[in-house]
């Protein structure tokens, strides 16, 4: 199906595609595949064997979903990734269900261009029912017709749902109501009910519900149409009527026969979807002003493609770097589909972004490598300090993983230097599972480091590291929503000192910040090897009157290790085995 000619009136920014050139070759050998200036890199091509498209009348759909999901419903830690990709039209009986690495996603420019009868399903009958370990995964621009009125989607971490449109419930839960720790909901329009019932904790933001079912601990809305007024501590809602500043995350679409990224416009004072009022506001982007990169590529031929005026788009796959991609022009896209997954090699840095206007980037999984890397994304040099309140970069759906599929340590795994920047939706893990786990086997000191003032986090998932997992020195910072976990492997009470206080803050804002706010926050431990370990608070700043917390809570979880307070010495101690919240409405 075509797109109509409405939807093809945006603006496009686009300068004409520049010359194609044969591709060089590119190995895995150090520096192979760097173009010459005599021999410039194309844009556009094929999307590599991982992307798999389909139309209406594509043969056998739904065995080959199946082949894919058979394949990655329990490789957590494995190499294959796919993005599986409908082109507009309706189709019929499907059930796409969600293994690991697995992106679904429509390719109309509204997600009710391209309609599924049917279900894009996650469940955790992999793991007994479990769906804590639902991570890397998601579904994105489409519009759903559930076939029993319901869609499924139990989640835990980096699984976004956006972009989506239900036309019926969304189940958070796994079959039979086990455990789950999600998740993030964004630009989405469910219309009916949303049910949780036994997910942890969740973020949905700029989105319409027709109704939310219940809360477990920490449910953060902003700009929701339909939300649940603000209640905290019970039910544990908090609601923002609308969201400070926001932009959507670029994703790939046909006009016509011809693929583009659409970049949706920034929003301030974000409320609803930003596709339900008619032609998305935004401009767009021909894929032949991209370097399609895929498995074998090398740093230095991005970064050719880079100073070559090109754009990114990341295949499926995984990349070893020797050296950081370095992000130096202004509005540079990054986008990944299918969760390429970028390993640093030899202790360096996995990206680099310059302090410039308008960088997005979005759709990535960064895997430290084995030799210590000092930071794994930076975001603006150190000393950073150009304004970009008018072009902010995006960091979206970017994630981070210390250990799990081998070891792997890195200092500090996202530092973000440049003002005004925007954090939306990030897990950034010390892995307390898999491959390549123990203290000092995958040690990673902090989380994400902010300097830069005026930086927004909206979605913030942060857990497991060693002492901070997240550092806020920067002035103006904000935060909606930020879910954590203290590292579950500390061994005893003095290898979580902070020197006079009882184990690293969770989230600590500097003594000389004098403005900072943030909303629904929430700080879980569980000292699983030492559960005698105390905490004297999830959060730490400074006294002042310009920086404010709303609706923070600290959990025991099953009485491994217990917080005294909640905030600084505010707030009522956890205690005993009982996994209840103590809860702070507001500080000071």
């Amino acid at each position: 199906m075509s797109l109509s000619p409405s939807r093809r009136r945006i603006i496009a920014t686009a300068a004409a595609a520049l010359p194609a050139a044969a591709l060089p070759a590119i190995g895995l050998a150090t520096g192979a595949g760097t173009a010459s200036a005599a021999s410039a890199l194309p844009g556009g091509g094929d999307l590599g064997p991982n992307v798999i498209v389909f139309d209406p009348a594509t043969p056998g759909i739904q065995a080959k979903l199946d082949e894919i999901f058979k394949r990655q419903e329990s490789d957590q830690f494995g190499r294959g990734r796919y993005a599986l990709l409908f082109k507009p039209g309706t189709y019929h009986g499907l059930n796409a269900q969600l293994g690991f690495y697995t992106s679904v996603m429509g390719l109309g420019l509204s997600p009710d261009d391209t309609l599924i009868n049917g279900d894009v399903t996650v469940d955790a009958g992999w793991f007994g029912g479990n769906a804590t370990q639902n991570f890397w995964r998601s579904a994105e621009n489409l519009a759903l017709n559930p076939v029993s009125g319901t869609n499924r989607f139990a989640v835990s971490q980096a699984s976004p749902f956006r972009r989506m449109h239900v036309r019926g419930n969304l189940n958070l839960a796994p079959d039979g109501y086990g455990w789950a720790s999600g998740g993030y909901i964004a630009d989405c329009r469910i219309d009916g009910t949303v049910q949780p019932y036994s997910q942890q904790q969740w973020y949905t933001r700029d989105s319409a519900v027709g109704g939310w079912l219940n809360g477990v601990w920490n449910m953060v809305f902003s700009g929701v149409e339909g939300a649940p007024a603000q209640s905290f501590p019970d039910p544990p809602y908090t609601t923002l009527p609308t969201t400070p500043v926001s932009r959507e995350k670029p994703f790939l679409y046909l006009d016509g026969g011809e693929y583009k990224v659409f970049l949706p416009a920034l929003r301030t004072g974000a409320r609803g979807t930003s596709w339900g009022r008619g032609t998305p506001q935004g401009t767009s982007l021909p894929l032949s002003r991209f370097y399609v990169v895929k498995e074998g590529a090398t740093a230095a031929t991005v970064n050719a493609a880079v100073a070559q005026g090109l754009h990114l788009l990341f295949t499926p796959g995984v990349y070893h770097v020797d050296r950081p991609i370095q992000i130096t022009r202004p509005g540079t896209v990054v986008l990944g589909i299918g969760y390429p997954t970028i390993v640093p090699d030899g202790g360096v840095s996995a990206l680099r972004v310059a302090d410039v206007d308008g960088v997005r980037l979005a759709g990535l999984l960064v895997d430290a490598g084995p030799r210590n890397s000092e930071v794994l994304v930076e975001i603006g040099p150190a000393g950073a300090s150009a304004g970009h309140a008018a072009d902010p970069i995006t960091v979206q759906d970017v994630f981070v993983r210390i250990g799990g599929a081998g070891a792997g340590k890195a200092t500090t795994s996202l530092v973000v230097n440049s003002n005004h920047t925007i954090i939306d939706h990030t897990w950034i893990w010390r892995a307390d599972h898999g491959d390549g786990v123990g203290w000092e086997t995958n040690r990673a000191d902090y989380g994400v480091v902010v300097n830069g003032d005026d930086v927004l986090a909206t979605g913030l998932f942060v857990e497991h590291f060693n002492k901070y997992d997240v550092q806020w020195n920067g002035e103006r910072g904000r935060t909606v929503f930020f879910q954590n976990e203290k590292a579950y492997d500390a061994p005893d009470q003095a290898a979580v000192q902070d020197g006079a206080v009882r184990g690293f803050a969770a989230y600590k804002v500097a003594d000389s910040v004098t403005t900072h706010e943030g909303w629904g926050l929430g700080s879980y431990c569980y000292y699983k090897d030492a559960p005698t370990i105390v905490q004297d608070h999830g959060f730490a700043a400074p006294r002042r009157p310009g920086v404010k917390f709303h609706d923070l809570l600290v959990v025991s979880l099953g009485g491994k290790g217990q917080y005294a307070h909640v905030i600084n010495d505010h707030g009522a101690p956890t205690s005993g085995t009982d996994t209840v919240p103590s809860k702070v409405v507001s500080y000071p």
